[in-house]
């Protein structure tokens, strides 16, 4: 079709979506709460192997929320990665609480198990570890757990992008001591904007639920002992979750297929590489990055601006967090030891910096046709000149 738009990462519907949503009308539960919530709970919680979850409005809300049952607060020190979006970080400030990042490393792009033990010799009284698995592909897990576990320090662990990832046969979002997944339009499954905070210890996932519904307590008046939020997953919203999860499987290997696509079309352009998996996971292959051989006259915007002008939608690597206005003045620590953040000269000092600098993020949507992978492929390849 001409002057059809590629998306990088669209939302994909089956129809199952609408029944779970009609059923909600049909009942009358359009209401905030009702069985689609505590079935989407269920059944996420069974996918994933664990005991307890909690459907909240957001992931970021899920990542707040578990930043208080941790009882950070005031002055407190988060370890975060920097590679990541803000919404990872963002509520360790909601809480004033302060976050040090942590660089990546080469292997997967994510936390630095090296960074993080430097972390650790100048904040031995850091509160909490949140770890990300970024892009969908796993991080090493056994090392920043081990890191975490003789630090006494407990892992929140980010798993927004990869829900359906596995390292070692294991969900990710399920070895820390809070997960937390995020159903954002454009992630592998949708509820057009949600999330879900999930935990082996249920006292845990009441909380969350009772501070995500306004921490009304147990009284026939309205009778509030603390702060809580409106951070309650919606039933019809709940339904769009139940549909999606239907399809999970096939989503993720729809996305494994597109990574391998564009893996064996550039094979022979030694200027690309592909984005990392880790090779003792399964990763949901969310979005497929590449990144351009330092020294390559090429940059990525040259890439991206070539997709763009065909209405192929691209996005840069996030940009890491210590490089964000916002959080200028924060620490971040790399494997050697601590930076200032700032680019030198224009040229990375962390593995952070350089994938940032290096990388961009290629279509992704479930949905491409053939036709649709090709015409990507050979706008690139042609960027590359061949």
């Amino acid at each position: 079709m001409e002057g059809k738009r590629i998306y990088l990462s669209s939302p994909t519907m089956h129809g199952e979506e609408q029944v779970f949503i009609k059923e909600a009308f049909d009942t009358n539960w359009v209401a905030p709460l009702g069985p689609n919530v505590n079935n989407f709970e269920k059944e996420l919680a069974e996918y994933v192997g664990i005991s307890h979850a909690a459907a909240l409005s957001a992931g970021t809300a899920a990542i707040h929320l578990a930043l208080r049952i941790l009882g950070i607060g005031q002055g407190d020190i988060v370890f975060v990665p920097s590679l990541t979006f803000s919404a990872t970080c963002n509520p360790i400030v909601y809480e004033n609480a302060t976050p040090v990042f942590i660089d990546s490393e080469e292997d997967t792009w994510n936390m630095s198990p090296a960074a993080l033990e430097k972390a650790f010799e100048k904040y031995p009284d850091a509160k909490a570890v949140i770890l990300v698995h970024l892009y969908g592909t796993c991080a090493k897990l056994d090392e920043i757990m081990e890191i975490c576990a003789r630090h006494q320090v407990p892992l929140v662990e980010d798993a927004a992008e990869s829900l359906g990832s596995t390292y070692k046969g294991k969900y990710t979002g399920t070895f820390g001591k809070i997960g937390i997944y995020s159903f954002n339009g454009n992630k592998i499954i949708t509820t057009s904007g949600g999330g879900m905070l999930v935990a082996e210890d249920e006292e845990i996932t009441k909380k969350a639920t009772f501070l995500a519904t306004q921490a009304r307590d147990p009284a026939r008046h309205y009778q509030h002992s603390q702060i809580g939020y409106n951070y309650r997953m919606s039933n019809l919203v709940a339904g769009v979750g139940r549909g999606q999860l239907l399809h999970l499987e096939e989503h993720k290997e729809r996305k494994k297929a597109i990574r391998a696509q564009y893996q064996s079309a550039f094979e022979d352009i030694e200027e690309i590489a592909m984005n990392p998996l880790n090779p003792d996971g399964d990763d949901n292959c969310w979005l497929t990055c590449m990144t351009i051989r330092e020294g390559c006259p090429i940059i990525p915007a040259q890439v991206m601006d070539a997709l763009e002008k065909e209405k192929i939608e691209t996005r840069p690597i996030w940009k890491p967090m210590h490089l964000q206005p916002v959080f200028e003045a924060c620490d971040f620590v790399t494997k050697e030891g601590f930076k200032s953040g700032l680019l030198a000269g224009g040229q990375p000092e962390s593995v952070a910096e350089d994938v940032f600098q290096r990388g961009l993020c290629l279509p992704s949507d479930i949905k491409n046709t053939q036709e649709d992978m090709e015409k990507i492929i050979g706008i690139v390849r042609r960027v590359f000149g061949r």
